[in-house]
């Protein structure tokens, strides 16, 4: 993944982070895949599951690059 992409994640990860802890579950990776979507970068089921289970964990935030390390 380049530079670029990874900026990108990082960016829609953020945006889903934020608001996860009052989300109905699945919106996590609804909201991923939309985000990802919008900025044309596409991400893999494997990786998608793992930024989910990053996120909903709630360790406070996320590394998109070290969760798909």
């Amino acid at each position: 993944m380049t530079n670029e992409n990874l900026e990108a994640v990082q960016a829609v990860v953020d945006r889903v982070s934020s608001y996860q802890e009052s989300a109905p579950e699945g919106t996590v990776e609804k909201e991923l895949r939309d985000g990802f979507a919008e900025t044309g970068v596409q991400v893999d089921d494997a990786d998608v599951a793992k930024l989910v289970a990053a996120i909903e964990a709630g360790d406070g935030s996320v590394s998109a690059q070290d969760v798909l390390a």
